[in-house]
């Protein structure tokens, strides 16, 4: 069962993801590109290009867990970057805030979500 919270330490992968790796592809970036351990309990985020999609890569005891999001409306804000580095920390807060919509700035309004039409 795939269990996140503010106790993980998450790494946010700044460049933008091919969607169709899964948990070999992914942990080859982790530890070709980022230079870390895939199975080190961390939670890796990848985004791809449009900011419409988001996996979610974490080693659970025994194996790999992936979380895979794809908006049907709307894009994913990511959090201001500090400098050219191929990664960042997120906090708890702040993934929370990207995968719902609420702008990372407080001038923002919150990012589009699709909503299905109520049925009658």
């Amino acid at each position: 069962m795939l269990a996140l919270h503010s106790e993980n330490q998450y790494c946010l992968y700044r460049k933008s993801t091919d969607m169709r790796k899964s948990f070999d592809g992914l942990c080859g970036i982790v530890e070709s590109e980022l230079k870390r351990s895939a199975t080190s309990g961390e939670v890796f985020i990848f985004i791809n290009k449009r900011k419409d999609r988001i996996k979610l890569l974490k080693w659970q005891e025994g194996g790999f867990e992936l979380y895979y999001k794809r908006l049907e409306q709307g894009t994913f804000e990511l959090p201001k970057a500090s400098g050219p580095a191929r990664s960042s920390a997120v906090v708890w807060p702040e993934l929370v805030m990207m995968i719902e919509g609420i702008p990372l700035v407080s001038d923002r309004k919150k990012r589009k979500r699709f909503r299905p039409q109520k049925q009658p």
